[in-house]
């Protein structure tokens, strides 16, 4: 599964703000999200295409670089990242297991015509760290057993 994440739109549904106004702040604002999103994604960040518009990329940063596994592309080239993600998504040679994040509803029918899948950004932050959650509990140490449940396993193994 491919995942192509609409950067700006993302950013702007999570709130993640860096913590510095002014020049570096809208920067620091998108190294906040892609940092979450490396966190969330985990292994499978290396699976992940976040495009960013290029009118608000940084001097000197290239087209496409990473960050913690995830692919970081600019729009450079293009009038707008949604113009890249429309080419990525057609250009897509398995786009039934093609996944494009972003609330654009221009980006959104562009993935559906090819038949890939497209996540609101909302709907689609909300699950990711609703699933955290539950791999957190999960990987949380089982409590130590109690009299009672030490009974119980006697039991059923018969001793």
């Amino acid at each position: 599964m491919t995942l192509i994440i609409d950067g700006y739109n993302l950013l702007h549904a999570s709130g993640v703000f860096g913590a510095e106004r002014g020049p570096r702040g809208f920067e620091q604002s998108r190294l906040a999200l892609l940092d979450l999103l490396a966190d969330l994604l985990g292994p499978e960040a290396t699976k992940t295409i976040v495009v960013f518009d290029a009118a608000n990329a940084p001097d000197g940063l290239p087209g496409r670089h990473g960050h913690r596994g995830l692919r970081v592309w600019f729009a450079r080239e293009y009038p707008d990242a949604d113009s890249l993600i429309e080419e990525l998504i057609d250009d897509d040679n398995a786009p039934t297991s093609l996944v494009v994040v972003s609330s654009d509803r221009r980006l959104q029918a562009a993935a559906r015509r090819r038949r890939a899948s497209a996540v609101d950004c909302e709907a689609w932050l909300a699950d990711m760290k609703s699933r955290r959650r539950q791999r957190a509990d999960h990987d949380a140490k089982p409590a130590e057993p109690g009299p009672h449940d030490v009974e119980a396993w006697k039991r059923y193994f018969g001793l």
